[in-house]
Order: structure tokens, then C-alpha cells, then sequence
């Protein structure tokens, strides 16, 4: 059973991702070094972020519970804000990079456009983040030990894969719509893909059963399928009012798990960005 329980978790945890690096990436050795880097860079965010936790911790009261409360709320957005600026610092990387490229080539043409850089670098920081989410909870999986025996959820390990799989394809979201904002000077779009970054870790930071849990893995997803959709359709229009239809959802108080979501479908068919 423990078997079991570790390679369905897996599968759902990172099988999405797997299957978009074999059939996208993994063919263009470009695209895999991009990649690679990517991952690399959300590490180097994650070591600046926890050695500002380690400090902040070793200078605080151990007694006091709520510095210690307040603390972590510090070290969740934190690092938020550090994966933000260590984006925009690969973005930035990758432009010149792309430049020099195009210097040197026969035909002054880039061998990669931006947008499948951004897709790419979303794609490796969403995979490194999934797996320092998930390594340790597979690794309990499989055992000894059966999960609610106790009178515990019996549902822990397939609700950290599936927040585990929102968080790997929000950050290749993230990624596509960060790079674009970068690459037309549209702030407001930088500026919105670290307010939604911020609000996820907010809403992962809080202890919600796992109904919400559960419900908030399929609103994340369907929140960044919309705002990744109003993105494009915005590039090409250029018109940014239409985000403000994909994100009149997080006003919705049923879609933030205040009280249950009864179903996801309604009000997916509400935020969709209509093509016209």
C-alpha cells in the first residue's frame, strides 16, 4: 500500500511536468540548459531566504509564540519576493544572453524567442519548487506507518501532491506572464504575478482542512490557466482591463475556500477570457 501510495503521489505530483519537459524541452539541449539554470536560480533564492530565516530565528525570543508566528508569516513572503526578484534577474540573464546568440549566428536570428525562454524558466522553477515540496512527504509514504490511523486525514499525501501540482504550473504561468510584462515594460503585469505569488503563499501558509485544501489545488490552477489566458489576449490586444475580469474571481468568497466551493466549473465558465 505504502508503494502505491508513493508513485500515484508522484505521478501527480510531477507526472504533468515530466510530460512537458519529455515532449517540449527535452529534445532541444538549449531549452534543457535553460532550464537547468532555471532550477538553479530558484535554489539560490531559497538558500538567501532561509539564511535570513536561520538568522532571524537565532535572533528572536524562542519563548515568545507569537514573534515566532510573526517570524514565519515573514519568511513566507520573503521568499515570495526573493523568487520575484531572482525571476526578474534570470529574465534579465537570458535577454543578454539571447542577444549574444543572435550576434553570433549566421543569420543574426535568436535560436529561442522570449516566450519559450519564459516558458522554459517558469517550467524549472516550478519543478524545483515541486520537488523540495514533495521529496520529504514521498519519502514518509512509504512507511512504516499507515496515515489516519489515528483518527487523522486520511488524505495528506494526495493533497500535497495536488498543491505540489498547482504550484509546479503556477510558476510555469508565472514565468510566460513575468517575461512578457519584462519584455513590453508592463509593470502592473510584474507587479500582478508577484501579488498572485504572494496571495498562494498566503493561502498555503494557513492550516485549512482538507476540503478547502483540496478545492483550493483545483481553484489555483483554474485561477492560473485564466490569468495566463487574459495575459495573451491582452499582449496581443493590448488592452490590460481584460485581467480585470480574470481576477474579479479572487473577489469571489466561496473561490478563497471562506465557507466551501461548491464547484469549480461555474465559475470557471464566468472568468474565461472570451477570444473576441
Amino acid at each position: 500500500m505504502t508503494v502505491a501510495v508513493f508513485f500515484g503521489c508522484a505521478f501527480i505530483a510531477f507526472g504533468p511536468a515530466f510530460a512537458l519537459f519529455l515532449f517540449t524541452i527535452a529534445k532541444d539541449p538549449l531549452r534543457v540548459l535553460i532550464l537547468i539554470t532555471g532550477a538553479f536560480f530558484w535554489l539560490l533564492s531559497l538558500l538567501l531566504s532561509s539564511l535570513v530565516w536561520f538568522i532571524a530565528v537565532k535572533a528572536s525570543n524562542p519563548d515568545d509564540a507569537t514573534l515566532r508566528r510573526s517570524l514565519l508569516i515573514f519568511g513566507v513572503f520573503f521568499s515570495v519576493l526573493l523568487q520575484e526578484l531572482f525571476r526578474f534577474g534570470y529574465y534579465r540573464l537570458l535577454r543578454k544572453a539571447n542577444e549574444g546568440l543572435a550576434a553570433i549566428s549566421e543569420d543574426e536570428s535568436s535560436a529561442i524567442s522570449v516566450r519559450q525562454m519564459a516558458y522554459v524558466a517558469g517550467l524549472g522553477f516550478g519543478i524545483m519548487s515541486g520537488a523540495f515540496s514533495m521529496i520529504n512527504i514521498l519519502s514518509d509514504s512509504l512507511g512504516p506507518g499507515t496515515v489516519g490511523i489515528f483518527g487523522d486525514s486520511q488524505y495528506y499525501f494526495i493533497t500535497s501532491a495536488l498543491m505540489t501540482l498547482a504550484l509546479t504550473l503556477l510558476h510555469t504561468f508565472w514565468g510566460v506572464v513575468f517575461f512578457d510584462g519584462c519584455e513590453k515594460s508592463r509593470w502592473w503585469v510584474i507587479a500582478l504575478v508577484v501579488c498572485l505569488h504572494l496571495l498562494v503563499a498566503g493561502l498555503a501558509a494557513c492550516q485549512f482542512e482538507f476540503f478547502s485544501v483540496y478545492t483550493h489545488s483545483d481553484a489555483l490552477v483554474a485561477l492560473a490557466y485564466d490569468v495566463f489566458s487574459a495575459a495573451l489576449q491582452s499582449s496581443k490586444s493590448s488592452r490590460p482591463d481584460q485581467l480585470a475580469g480574470a481576477l474579479a474571481v479572487m473577489q469571489d468568497p466561496d473561490m478563497v475556500g471562506l465557507g466551501g466551493m461548491p464547484s469549480i466549473e461555474p465559475r470557471l465558465a464566468a472568468v474565461i477570457v472570451s477570444p473576441d
